[in-house]
């Protein structure tokens, strides 16, 4: 009987972090987790919208990212959903991301928590901010990517036009009011 394909399937993802910075590099790290928290994971209760990764020695740490306690997991242990998690990375990795963050003003952000060989990994990003316009680029550029593939797909007829903005009617003189 051939194995099973060892795939990453994932627990959690932070689309936010996505839209509010570039990620320059991704590096994936491991955690110190307690016993009700692999449990947590698991059942899929786990978040990391307001998570956010801090270097404190020569340590990474994960704080913010919330683990909700299974009611069955564990009678004697005072379960704590947001408590601060040990990140595993190497010496290497590490000292590069010590010399990005304190020197050229890079953020750690964790994009995702995954699985991997039956193992819990943390997704860590190194990112710059973003500023509004370059959010507001990100947008336009989805929408126009949605609308097209709309087209593409024959989705509106030949006498059908794309839904307009109020801001694209303005622009083309055609704003009633």
């Amino acid at each position: 009987m051939a194995k099973p394909e060892k795939t990453e399937r994932v627990i959690a993802e932070n689309r936010q972090a996505r839209f509010e910075y570039f990620i320059e590099e991704r590096y994936e790290a491991g955690l110190v987790l307690h016993g009700w928290e692999v449990k947590s994971m698991r059942a899929g209760r786990a978040q990391l919208k307001e998570a956010y990764v801090f270097i404190r020695g020569a340590e990474a740490f994960l704080f913010g990212a919330h683990l909700s306690p299974l009611n069955s997991a564990s009678s004697h242990v005072v379960a704590e959903p947001t408590r601060t998690r040990k990140l595993l990375l190497n010496a290497a990795e590490l000292s590069r991301l010590i010399g990005a963050v304190e020197r050229k003003g890079y953020t750690l952000v964790p994009l995702e928590l995954y699985w991997k060989n039956g193992r819990a990994k943390l997704a860590v990003g190194l990112a710059k901010g973003k500023k509004q316009h370059d959010k507001r680029a990100v947008d336009k550029d989805r929408d126009w990517a949605r609308d097209k593939a709309r087209i593409m797909r024959g989705r509106w007829g030949p006498n059908r036009r794309p839904r307009q903005t109020t801001a694209s009617l303005a622009g083309a003189g055609l704003e009633s009011g």
